[in-house]
């Protein structure tokens, strides 16, 4: 799970996650402000320091390990370990603040990662139509775009299921 700050990555592992997730939330001090952004997200009381970890079995042989990655961009130094292995991403998208995914999106494109977009619905709302978000972020069609409640176990195993079979379409289409 990749995505910026305060997008519901850590909630997003830990709804869906069999096991209890492993978190580095820190409680955000004064050293924080002015430089993360807690205009959408004034109740924050914690951020993540390193990454988040989770496990999902999708069926007896196909275990899901789940990194939630740090979503400030003083942290980003750990994302390359973080996605050493990975067979995709979910980028996060909170849709009151659509910029603040691009830096991950050109993140998974750059090292050629296969990702899927997942728009957190923050209290069941959708604040934009999802082909007003493709454009919005100038991903291709390809690329799948679902929605989401981080909060909703069926709900983010869905996404899940959505970039595992991306995933493997676009591995076999390459050969890997």
């Amino acid at each position: 799970m990749a995505g910026g700050f305060g997008v519901g990555k850590t909630t997003f592992v830990g709804s869906v996650s069999e096991i209890v997730p492993l978190t580095t939330e820190a409680v955000m001090t004064e050293a924080s402000r002015g430089i993360d952004d807690l205009r959408a997200t004034p109740n924050k009381q914690t951020t993540t320091v390193a990454m988040d970890f989770g496990r999902l079995s999708l069926d007896s042989d196909l275990i899901l390990y789940l990194f939630g990655t740090p979503g400030q961009h003083r942290f980003w130094f750990m994302w390359d370990d973080l996605v050493r292995g990975a067979i995709g991403a979910v980028v996060l998208v909170d849709t009151r603040r659509l910029a603040d995914c691009f830096s991950a999106i050109d993140f998974f494109e750059d090292r050629g990662l296969p990702y899927v977009v997942g728009l957190n619905c923050f209290n069941a709302q959708m604040y934009h139509r999802i082909d007003d978000v493709r454009e919005a972020i100038a991903v291709g069609a390809h690329v799948p775009i679902v929605t989401c409640d981080a909060r909703n176990r069926e709900s983010t195993k869905q996404a899940l299921i959505v970039l595992v079979e991306y995933a493997m379409r676009w591995w076999v289409q390459r050969g890997s």
